[in-house]
């Protein structure tokens, strides 16, 4: 590596700024009591008949206050009468066994204890039609066991394709419900066909499985919930384009465009499906995305620990640290782009020796047009940008927003073991 150092060594790092991103807070203050209305409203004991088993899928993904809105419509199906258990839908997450989507739920706070119900985790599935185009349509066999399924999910924009549904509630019926075979059967024709084939999927499940409702979140910039809805079954393909574009309009950004260099401190799944989210980056894995913003090169410098080593997404970085690439789990990282079918994610980009090289290494391959003042900004992930990092060749844009407040002078780059970038 020596003669990498020494490429790089002379690259002077600007110094960088913090600055707090100003986006609107609209929120449910008393998520809870809101949970609790929304779910009587649904008027669940005049659907579900006394000792009713009802299969609560929940996924994989980091929404906002999981346990809660877990923990919440348990209690909610108990009082109507029903006994419910939560069942995984997560498709092929969790390494596509059952004792690691039961692991993927425990990291994220969904445990017997902490909802006040059984967990149920296979991943074996049952052919309940298939549709045009001859793909199977699989389903969780332990949701078809219940009388019911209901489920719940965040809808948001989807990072490898665009359509009236990415993910939310119906990507769940017809992905997180299918298990990893399931889940491949989706994904077999590509994500130029995926806006399709979900509803597809969707619309069989939905003729010929008991699915009785979800309970669908759209989280604000700050990662709080700015809607709650229980969507009944009939209901769901209808309201959940309105509810995408609600999603859209209160993504966070990078209000600075374009950026020669984007940094990532840590990318993970429980910020984006695939570690980093495009919207963001403006790196998208495929074609059916339409990146917001223009970057020129993305350094990632670590995965974070709840991401279990599935470092899904990487190969949309151009160079990581060696710190990440040493704590990748290969099981994990290719099942999740074997089963996408997406492979330009699971490359390795160009990998340095610290994370001082690794910015050093960004910057002076980033072409920027003025090289002595690189247009930088440093995130701790791609799902908290309120407080960033911006370089000195960005102050006076940020000054001249209202949506953007300066919090201290520019500094120098501080790293903690020349691995991980200190905040």
């Amino acid at each position: 590596m020596d003669v990498v150092r020494d490429l790089v060594e002379g690259i002077e790092l600007p110094r960088m700024a913090p600055v707090r991103q100003v986006f609107d807070d609209t929120h449910i203050a008393d998520l809870e009591g809101h949970l609790k209305k929304v779910l009587a409203e649904a008027k669940l004991e005049t659907r579900i008949a006394k000792g009713a088993r009802v299969a609560l899928g929940v996924g994989s993904r980091g929404l906002a206050e999981l346990p809660l809105l877990v923990r919440t419509t348990v209690a909610a199906l108990k009082a109507a009468g029903a006994e419910p258990y939560v069942v995984p839908a997560m498709g092929s997450h969790g390494g596509a066994t059952d004792a690691g989507q039961a692991k993927m739920l425990a990291s994220l706070g969904v445990t017997e204890e902490s909802v006040g119900c059984p967990i149920r985790s296979s991943v074996e599935t049952v052919e309940v039609g298939r549709i045009a185009s001859g793909l199977p349509v699989l389903m969780d066999r332990v949701a078809l066991e219940a009388d019911h399924i209901a489920i719940i999910n965040r809808i948001k924009p989807h990072t490898s394709f665009s359509g009236r549904y990415e993910s939310g509630l119906i990507k769940m019926l017809a992905i997180g419900l299918a298990n990893h075979k399931g889940a491949e059967s989706c994904h077999q024709q590509g994500f130029g066909m995926m806006a399709d084939n979900i509803v597809a999927m969707a619309e069989v499940k939905l003729a010929k499985t008991p699915i009785l409702f979800g309970l669908g979140t759209v989280e604000n910039a700050y990662d709080r919930i700015a809607i709650a809805e229980v969507v009944m079954a009939q209901d769901l393909l209808a309201r959940e384009p309105a509810l995408l574009e609600i999603a859209r309009s209160k993504m966070p950004r990078i209000l600075f465009d374009p950026l020669d260099v984007l940094v990532v401190n840590e990318m993970g799944k429980e910020f984006s499906g695939t570690g980093m989210d495009p919207h963001i980056t403006g790196k998208p894995g495929t074609p059916y995305v339409q990146a917001r913003n223009s970057v020129g090169k993305l350094v990632v410098l670590d995965l974070s620990d709840r991401t279990h080593g599935n470092a899904t997404g990487l190969g949309l970085a151009d160079l990581c640290t060696k710190r990440l690439f040493d704590r990748i789990d290969y099981r994990a990282f290719y099942t999740n782009h074997l089963t996408s079918t997406t492979m330009t994610g699971a490359k390795i980009p160009m990998i340095m020796q610290t994370a001082r090289m690794a910015v050093q290494g960004g910057i002076k391959t980033a072409n920027a047009l003025d090289p002595e003042r690189p247009r930088v900004v440093r995130v701790p992930n791609t799902l908290a940008l309120e407080r960033i990092w911006i370089s000195e060749a960005l102050l006076e844009e940020a000054r001249e927003r209202a949506d953007i407040e300066v919090l201290g002078p520019a500094e120098a780059w501080r790293f903690d073991d020349e691995l991980v970038a200190s905040a």
